[in-house]
């Protein structure tokens, strides 16, 4: 008896595991696909990629962090729409730490959520997710070049 319910037992847990490498490879295909076609429209831009994600603001736009040939770090932009390509080197930007800092110096957040590269009306960006206080979300959006503040959305 102790010997079906061992058996029982791995076979329920081998099913698991299966159902969940399922799900998950189904869930980060469709991103690993966007990335792939990101890769591609940048072209020779993208030597290496070091990070990949998709921004969902106005419009979505997909960000690819990586080097050039010359060994540069280096920041793309892809809109999904208009497929109009802009690169920065990341030195020419704000790096995370200091738009932390930015966000830092004029609002007093209880926890940062997130910070990531995106892109509104062709104006490569930092938008910082953000709890307030009083446990509200809050999104604060900083230019990345000059590191001016865009817009805000408070108290969600």
């Amino acid at each position: 008896m102790k010997k079906w319910i061992i058996l029982i037992t791995i076979v329920i847990v081998a099913v698991i595991i299966g159902v969940s490498l399922k799900v998950y490879h189904s869930s980060v295909g469709p991103v690993k696909a966007a990335e792939r076609k990101a890769v591609k429209l940048a072209g020779d831009k993208v030597s290496k990629v070091d990070d990949f994600h998709i921004y969902n603001g106005q419009e979505q736009v997909d960000v690819i962090e990586g080097k050039n040939k010359q060994g540069k770090k280096i920041i793309v932009w892809i809109p999904e729409k208009n497929k109009q390509i802009i690169v920065r080197k990341a030195k020419d930007g704000l790096s995370k730490e200091d738009a932390i800092q930015k966000l830092l110096q004029e609002k007093k957040p209880k926890k940062i959520i997130s910070v990531r590269l995106g892109m509104e009306k062709n104006i490569p960006l930092w938008e910082i997710c953000y709890r307030s206080k009083n446990n509200l979300i809050n999104y604060y959006y900083i230019h990345f070049e000059t590191g001016e503040w865009l817009k805000k959305i408070e108290n969600l």
